[in-house]
């Protein structure tokens, strides 16, 4: 792909005005929007439709998106790394309306509802049906993370999402989370379930015997008489940020060198457009994109960043454009490329938010819906308590709903501090919404969130921290893993994310009490990726123990205020927005 600076902005301003011309409906209500929001132009003659990281969610849901994604280095005030007005600025999106309830945390209980829940697979589909029918041969691309994310997807083992996504009409699909339900499952799915439908591809997963593929590495479509090749990429950290037995006989990693063979082979046999389909997260996608060739687009994942530009990068073949889709099925990216003369000419891109209140439900998949579910309904639905506040979970260090299973694991398990994993999935709740046994689980629910209680010394709990503060902010994109901080209860401190790793994590605190080294201090946490966890005495899942204290508060649930370090060196940034 060859696009000039000139060309680029041209570009740019095209879809501007294809996507974002709502300023003259911001005061509008969702259905009115929806009529002008949904009206995209057919351009060119190949398109993908990118949907990733729906974490299960096949209801309309809540999300907030984060107040606080900041970045280090040279990913410092650049996408994906600007949250509020910063992003809505950088794209030439009008507050109020509703892309910018969408893309941000803004405003967010008003705008909620306002606009309405997000995502939902009945009203998805409906979008999926009317872009494939004014783009015939459009593919519908899935980067993962389907499988996990909800009660009904654990006790069924991600048979309830597998059929939504034949349902649904994906067509191509990498993964990560549904690794975590074992190697066994995963083939049994992708071989069986998804045979002649869906497209299970993941070029850098390999037997650890004797590095044979275990998924295709790319499959080859044609669209409209164009031949494109679909490259996998797995999350290439799987078995390190999830429990290694999970996966036990395959490696994964990110493999540069077997991507350009496959990108260089499927180009030798014909190829005229080479996507990658990825789950790395858009700072390692970009670096990707900086040192690989031949690949026109990534459609990216797993760091559940809304995107509504996409990023060019050059490299030493061209130009590679570089989007990523959000998550929990509130999102679906739209592609449209000019195919000419053997080679993308040009391109248009939006990505769409999905609004429930601006998209009728689709009888059949609300239909399926319905059915798989109907045998979970009355325990999921469960009344826990009534939250006051808001609880979401999006943020670079914590969130409220975070913070209410902190405080509920460190009370029923008598601990002095709380670790909670640094999950990006996870729904909302509006204040006075009930607190169901659903929401709980869309906090937790994964095939290993045992509870634990451990002693662990000052100098231990520092190196943990630096530990995950290294991960989320180091300057090299390859040595990030894409979660967020873990969630601290009952500690205080202070964070410099520019600092070198080993002095990020500073004057930490318990009481107003400085932490000893060499001190030991009882520590609630859950999600431990220890095999041996899973069999301790008395374990038990967390959502149980969250549950436990939910109960104790006999009705409510007062807002929860976020236990967030203090920053230094950081501020003011374009990835923080400090709403309160």
């Amino acid at each position: 792909m060859n696009l000039s600076k000139r060309e680029f902005l041209q570009v740019l301003a095209a879809a501007g005005v294809a996507g974002m011309g709502l300023t003259r409906w911001s005061e509008a209500d969702a259905q009115t929007a929806g009529e002008r929001l949904y009206d995209l132009p057919k351009f060119g003659n190949v398109s993908f439709l990118h949907m990733t990281d729906c974490h299960a969610q096949l209801l309309p849901i809540w999300f907030r998106e984060p107040s606080v994604n900041l970045g280090v280095g040279g990913m410092n005030g650049k996408l994906p790394h600007l949250v509020g007005e910063h992003l809505l600025k950088a794209a030439n999106v009008p507050a109020g309306s509703a892309d910018s309830y969408a893309l941000t945390c803004l405003d967010f209980e008003q705008a909620a509802r306002r606009w309405g829940k997000v995502g939902g697979f009945a009203h998805l589909a409906t979008l999926v049906k009317r872009l494939k029918a004014s783009r015939p041969g459009a593919l519908l691309l899935d980067g993962g993370d389907t499988w996990q994310g909800s009660a009904t997807s654990l006790w069924t083992k991600g048979q309830d999402m597998a059929d939504a996504a034949k349902l649904l009409g994906v067509d191509v699909m990498t993964g990560h989370w549904e690794f975590t339900y074992g190697m066994e499952r995963v083939q049994q799915l992708v071989e069986k379930d998804f045979a002649g439908r869906i497209d299970f591809v993941a070029q850098n997963v390999k037997t650890a015997d004797f590095g044979d593929a275990v998924f295709k590495p790319y499959v080859t479509k044609t669209i409209n008489g164009v031949q494109c090749a679909i490259v996998g990429q797995a999350f290439p950290y799987t078995p390190i940020a999830n429990p290694r037995y999970f996966v036990a006989d395959w490696t994964f990693g990110i493999q540069e060198d077997t991507l350009q063979k496959q990108v260089d082979e499927a180009r030798a046999k014909g190829a005229q457009v080479v996507v990658l389909l990825s789950h790395n997260g858009m700072d390692v996608d970009l670096k990707l994109a900086s040192r690989v060739r031949g690949i026109d687009a990534i459609f990216g994942g797993h760091t559940h960043d809304g995107m509504p530009v996409a990023t060019v990068v050059s490299n030493a073949g061209g130009k590679t454009l570089v989007t990523n889709a959000g998550s929990n099925g509130k999102f679906l990216g739209v592609m449209d490329f000019d195919v000419r003369g053997g080679k993308v000419q040009d391109f248009r891109y939006k990505l769409l938010p999905v609004l429930s209140n601006a998209l009728p439900a689709d009888a059949e998949m609300q239909s399926f819906i319905t059915k798989v579910r109907a045998p979970y309904e009355t325990k999921l639905a469960e009344k826990l308590a009534v939250t006051e506040g808001t609880l979401f979970r999006r943020g670079n260090f914590n969130g409220s709903g975070d913070q209410l299973i902190l405080d509920a694991i460190m009370k029923v398990q008598d601990a002095q501090i709380g670790f909670s994993p640094g999950f990006r999935w996870g729904t909302s709740l509006l204040p006075g919404e009930a607190i169901t046994r659903e929401w709980l689980m869309d906090m937790t629910a994964t095939t290993y969130s045992y509870a634990t209680v451990s002693n662990m010394t000052g100098e231990q709990i520092k190196t943990v921290l630096e530990d995950v503060c290294d991960n989320l902010f180091n300057p090299d994109p390859y040595y990030q893993q894409g979660g967020d901080m873990v969630r601290v209860g009952g500690l205080q401190y202070t964070c410099a994310p520019n600092a070198p790793m080993g002095q990020r994590i500073q004057d930490m605190r318990l009481g107003g009490q400085p932490i000893e080294a060499s001190k030991t201090y009882k520590v609630a946490g859950w999600a431990p990726v220890a095999e041996e966890a899973r069999n301790a005495p008395g374990a038990r899942p967390v959502w149980e123990v969250a549950e436990e204290w939910l109960r104790a508060q006999r009705g409510t649930v007062q807002a929860r205020k976020p236990n967030v370090p203090k920053l230094v060196g950081v501020l003011p940034n374009p990835g923080y927005a400090d709403i309160g």
